[in-house]
């Protein structure tokens, strides 16, 4: 039983600390290009690969609540 509960711990705080995490860097680079549009680009394209690095958080924290459940 409490396999089940820690696994659900893992993956639901992951979930909720990336949301966060996700809308800070939009709302930041929204911000950044509402300041400066000419370097718009350069802000969208790193705000990608912060997202993207982000978004690998919750899919590590499944993977670990996999090997809780399943080890």
């Amino acid at each position: 039983m409490t396999k089940y509960v820690a696994a659900a711990i893992a993956a639901g705080l992951a979930a909720l600390a990336t949301a966060y995490g996700n809308s800070k860097v939009i709302s930041k680079a929204i911000e950044s290009m509402a300041r400066q549009p000419e370097i718009a680009g350069e802000i969208r394209s790193t705000m990608i690969i912060g997202v993207a690095l982000i978004e690998a958080v919750p899919i590590l924290a499944v993977v670990v609540a996999f090997i809780i459940l399943f080890v």
